[in-house]
């Protein structure tokens, strides 16, 4: 990765971070598939000055309509409805210290499904310091207290979102192609996936309430924007790099997450473990960014 691809993967990482504390506060309000809906409507509608045109638009979808429908599947519905049901079981903290797992995850099926994605030695030391990290940042939850069967819940919920998201990496990467505009791409995806989402919402939890403070759609606001701005900087980048080296870049998402959680969210606050946990992540990240060749590792 150069300089301009290493800066773009931080900034999308960050804009994800700020949806665990958002996500938390904008549930108070509405119902989680009727809240995911709308933000991946709004969003996408966000990006249609950016995505092209309409010619763009039209040219993904009918030479690329596969890749898109595939994304709109994975990226959106399935990632996002698991996610939006969890977060009402986890702390925002805590999700995003459980999100911070799925560089693992997705390097993995990379591994798997990809010939030209193998893991390297590299790779593995910089995913053990990170995980290192992660459980680092786990501890600080104190998990030998009683947890519950629905944070449990929760956090399994979240675990599956990752797999579903290594997936839709997989499937955008696989799908790549000059001609299709990743701007475009994420601007369909979010707005086929933001309607199932909201049709879902609306047979299942009833139709939502626009009559919402201020509030709420600032918040909303937010969480649409950071979801255009995140995808389109991402999909860009899968153009241009590996799978299982991008996605490394993921493990920084735990660190601001958690720390925006604490200083926004009431009753999460950090500690020792944190602070450990957040040196690996960041130790993880500088490794895998080195230049000495790798052999792949066997499977």
């Amino acid at each position: 990765m150069n300089t301009r691809d290493r800066l773009l993967a931080i900034v999308a990482c960050l804009l994800w971070s700020t949806a665990f504390a958002a996500v938390k506060v904008a549930l108070a309000y509405m119902s989680p598939l009727n809240l995911a809906g709308i933000r991946f409507i709004l969003a996408g509608l966000m990006l249609l000055p950016w995505a092209g045109g309409l010619a763009s638009l039209g040219h993904a979808w009918g030479r690329h309509r596969r890749t898109v429908l595939l994304a709109a599947l994975f990226n959106t519905v399935g990632l996002y409805a698991v996610f939006f049901l969890a977060m009402q079981y986890v702390r925002g903290a805590q999700a995003a210290i459980m999100i911070g797992s799925s560089p693992l995850v997705y390097a993995v099926v990379a591994h798997v499904v990809m010939d030209n994605d193998r893991l390297t030695r590299r790779t593995l030391t910089s995913i053990g310091f990170a995980i290192a990290g992660v459980v680092m940042l786990a501890l600080a939850g104190k998990p030998w207290e009683p947890m519950g069967a629905r944070e449990l819940g929760g956090l399994g919920l979240l675990f599956c979102g990752s797999l579903i998201g290594a997936c839709g990496n997989v499937v955008v990467a696989k799908g790549k192609a000059p001609d299709l505009h990743p701007a475009a791409l994420t601007c369909l995806q979010m707005i086929i996936g933001g309607v199932v989402l909201l049709t879902a919402g609306v047979a299942l939890e009833g139709l939502p309430s626009l009559q919402q403070p201020v509030r709420f759609y600032a918040v909303l606001g937010w969480m649409a924007f950071l979801s255009a701005g995140a995808f389109s900087i991402w999909f860009h980048l899968l153009q241009r790099v590996q799978v299982s080296q991008l996605n490394l870049w993921k493990f920084l998402i735990p660190l601001a997450g958690a720390i925006l959680s604490w200083v926004l969210l009431k009753d999460e606050h950090p500690d020792i473990f944190s602070a450990c946990g957040m040196a690996l992540v960041t130790m993880g990240i500088i490794w895998s960014q080195g230049k000495r060749p790798c052999r792949a590792s066997s499977r």
